[in-house]
């Protein structure tokens, strides 16, 4: 079954593989837009690793379910995670959106202090998901 026009491969089962080693942190379910199970999974490494290693199975699912929930763009979402995970305090992820104003305040500020961090880790993937869809 094909995805609707609209919607594209927005986040990648390679980069879900990938965060999935580091998945007692929750950073999979972060990267497909799994925000409170991430933090659960954050506080608790990973439901014990017991719901880690039952994520190995289910991440073909969350990849489908985040490339029909998310709008594909001249944002790619795997770009603004890396930018984000590696270099969001310094707000390179703002920078890659076009907010300049934010990006400027997160250089100086250290990602305001980690808590504008925190944030965008929550809510990076419907930042990215609102400027593809008014670029449509």
């Amino acid at each position: 079954m094909s995805t609707p026009a609209t919607h594209g491969d927005t986040h990648l089962k390679t980069i879900g593989y990938i965060l999935w080693i580091f998945g007692f942190t929750g950073a999979h379910r972060f990267y497909y837009g799994k925000q409170i199970t991430g933090t659960i999974w954050f506080f608790t490494g990973g439901l014990f690793l017991i719901g880690w290693i039952v994520d190995l199975f289910l991440i073909p699912g969350m990849d489908r379910q985040a490339d029909f929930r998310f709008q594909a763009g001249k944002l790619d979402y795997t770009l603004a995670w890396i930018f984000l995970t590696f270099l969001g305090l310094f707000g390179v992820h703002r920078f890659y959106m076009e907010k300049w104003i934010t990006g400027i305040i997160y250089l100086i500020s250290g990602g305001l202090f980690g808590l504008g961090w925190l944030y965008d880790l929550w809510t990076l993937n419907e930042q990215v998901d609102e400027i593809n869809r008014t670029e449509v």
